[in-house]
């Protein structure tokens, strides 16, 4: 579900199984999705499932960051070559793609989209022609690639799945009887009743087959750059993503902003969902209760993208409201993850002023974003990022807030620990 567009969005997700014969891999990979075009459950009907048989199967949910949002650029990905088939499904951006897509058209390939996924299936598929396996020519291609991804790989007999070298992009292992999963979270797994096994390591390329599980080093490097953003707000609450507990994450990361920023408040609240543990966390740390604000709708049909900011303000007022009686004539402590463009935001201080709060404390628990990102996250340039032409007090007035404070960059550490992490939309050091 979309609120509204003043929030980071991602490539979001891979699913794939491998399992023995009879296992029934579609319906694994459709509850193994949580988010054609549209919802999952919007375009995989009962009938539609009933027609795909087999024991492989990937799946792919995706919020375009490269390429547009069309069914010529839906995953994953199928193509027909000399020495067989494939498929693929990606999670991320490849910022070498177009240089790769030259290549492949002067040598006469015809490409129906505009994706970078497409762009890297036919390179497997030429690779595969002067290679002695899929895996072999999955490898070569990505030693090729510049920036964050996380692929499967399907051919008749074997699940692939490769992880950039810098872990840029999240893949685990998992287990469900007989059959071996690999997914972007942890939670899709256990969505499938599976358990997880390991993380992918950064570089890992894993194959499996009917002999079992192989795994390759050969991408593996020194340097690390896991994506700061899936910890704050990408990834499921419920998932652990390199040995981190996300919900653990941020509840770390509110009470390191109580720590850095406390205030004077009757109340600590967040912004439904990306706000809320966050809220807990500051609540747990400075002692003031934290109690729910915001009403969301739930009769309310999904929010897309609106193109003026007067039909994005009502979006928002459709989907949520203020509980009156927890913010009138109170000093309210707001938690969210991010602030984008600062348009909903203002929206919802508005609302809480209307309610009757006395004060509203803005607290975010990431730092402004000062910088575009290229690795599958569409954090836009900067002309769209309001802290990149603002000062923090310039945006507090503009919000409408009574304060307002971000998090410190020195403070992810208490977040993902010594996790080596990539903070470029912050301070502008792009590992690749």
């Amino acid at each position: 579900m979309i609120l509204h567009d003043d929030r980071p969005h991602e490539e979001c997700g891979v699913f794939g199984i491998w399992g023995t014969e009879g296992v029934d891999a579609a319906h694994a990979v459709y509850y193994g999705l949580t988010k054609g075009m549209g919802l999952v459950s919007e375009v995989f009907h009962p009938e539609v499932l009933q027609k795909l048989k087999g024991n492989i199967g990937i799946g792919h949910v995706r919020y375009s960051t490269a390429g547009a949002s069309c069914i010529e650029n839906a995953q994953p990905f199928s193509l027909n070559y000399a020495k067989g088939t494939l498929a693929l499904a990606h999670n991320g951006n490849v910022i070498n793609a177009k240089d790769m897509k030259d290549e492949l058209s002067k040598e006469g390939a015809v490409f129906g989209g505009t994706s970078d996924s497409e762009v890297i299936a036919y390179s497997i598929a030429r690779e595969r022609m002067n290679t002695a396996s899929i895996e072999e020519a999955a490898i070569n291609v990505a030693k090729r690639l510049r920036g964050g991804y996380a692929l499967l790989i399907m051919s008749p007999q074997k699940l692939i799945g490769v992880r950039d070298p810098l872990g840029l992009k999240p893949l685990c292992l998992g287990k469900k009887g007989d059959s071996y999963i690999l997914a972007s979270e942890s939670s899709a797994i256990t969505a499938v009743d599976g358990e997880l096994i390991r993380d992918i390591a950064p570089g890992e390329t894993v194959v499996i087959t009917k002999d079992g599980i192989q795994s390759d080093t050969k991408l593996v490097s020194s340097k690390k750059a896991h994506c700061i953003f899936e910890y704050i707000y990408f990834a499921r609450l419920d998932s652990r993503m390199d040995n981190i507990s996300v919900y653990d994450a941020r509840i770390k990361g509110g009470m390191a902003l109580a720590k850095r920023y406390p205030v004077d408040a009757d109340v600590v609240t967040g912004v439904p969902e990306s706000g809320l543990t966050a809220a807990v966390g500051y609540s747990k740390y400075s002692g003031i209760p934290f109690i729910p604000a915001f009403n969301k709708n739930s009769y309310v049909g999904r929010t897309f993208i609106k193109p003026t900011q007067s039909e994005r303000a009502s979006a928002v007022h459709m989907k949520l409201s203020v509980i009156e009686s927890v913010v009138k004539d109170k000093r309210i402590v707001l938690i969210d993850d991010s602030i984008v463009r600062g348009t909903t935001i203002a929206g919802l201080i508005n609302m809480m002023r209307k309610a009757g709060a006395k004060e509203v404390h803005v607290r975010i628990s990431s730092p402004a974003f000062l910088y575009p990102c290229f690795y599958g996250t569409d954090v836009p340039d900067n002309s769209q990022l309001i802290a990149s032409e603002h000062s923090t007090e310039q945006i507090r007035v503009q919000i409408g807030a009574d304060s307002l404070e971000y998090m410190h960059i020195e403070d992810f550490e208490q977040m993902t620990g010594d996790l080596e992490i990539c903070k470029a939309c912050f301070d502008g050091k792009y590992p690749v």
